[in-house]
């Protein structure tokens, strides 16, 4: 009987030393697939000839000339090898505005640790006919703004409205009945370091904006994988 036990003992513990291993074995093997961030905006289907198949343009943000709560002028070529987290609003807004703030001061303590380095937050004012770049220092010092991480951008107004409308798909103009003389969306915009958009988030939701987390992260996992482990959404 001793014997028998000491045998099924045995034969118990060589599974649980090979079955593991057999399992490793199999999932290293594994053809794993992940899901990717979705392209938005119009796309453009174009010929390679090198490759011999189309390959596909994503919309881009177009670039600018802005100038930052610093006085200095910049282009995205400032910003570049960034992953870019971007927003309008304008320093007077009595609605929307100072919640997206806290939420964007919100998100840059969630990324604060120096892996994240390489996330760059923009907004960009709807009236920066107020919003000098006197302004919208003394604004990001009041709402503990980094930034070295953060940057607030001004301009000319028509430049501005219209590079949110074609370039980060939003909605932006001055409409003297909406509250503060201005509409804009809500939203913050997710772009890849190509300038592709790859998201859209309510920058009033906390639940939205910790899944812009989430996709960040998954944006800078999407990076270092292999095309075979793609999948798009």
């Amino acid at each position: 009987m001793k014997q028998k036990f000491e045998i099924k003992k045995s034969a118990v513990l060589l599974l649980l030393l090979v079955v593991p291993g057999i399992v490793l074995i199999f999932l290293s093997k594994a053809d794993h697939k992940f899901e990717i961030l979705p392209y938005y905006g119009e796309k453009e289907l174009v010929w390679a000839p090198e490759a011999d198949v189309p390959d596909t343009l994503f919309h881009r943000v177009p670039d600018f000339s802005l100038t930052t709560q610093e006085g200095e002028q910049v282009t995205f070529a400032d910003f570049e090898g960034k992953i870019i987290v971007a927003d309008f609003f304008f320093t007077t807004c009595p609605t929307i505005c100072p919640i997206m703030t806290k939420q964007m001061t919100r998100l840059q303590w969630l990324l604060e640790d120096p892996s994240y380095d390489d996330v760059h937050f923009l907004s960009h004012t709807v009236d920066p006919k107020h919003d000098t770049p006197e302004v919208l220092k003394a604004y990001a010092k009041e709402q503990g703004a980094d930034l070295t991480r953060w940057t607030f951008l001004t301009g000319d107004q028509e430049y501005i409205h219209e590079l949110g409308f074609e370039g980060y798909l939003l909605s932006t103009m001055e409409d003297e009945m909406a509250p503060g003389g201005f509409l804009h969306s809500s939203m913050f915009v997710l772009l890849d370091r190509d300038r592709h958009i790859r998201g859209f988030y309510d920058g009033t939701s906390t639940k939205e904006v910790d899944d812009l987390v989430t996709d960040i992260k998954m944006l800078k996992k999407q990076e270092v994988m292999r095309p075979s482990e793609i999948v798009r959404k």
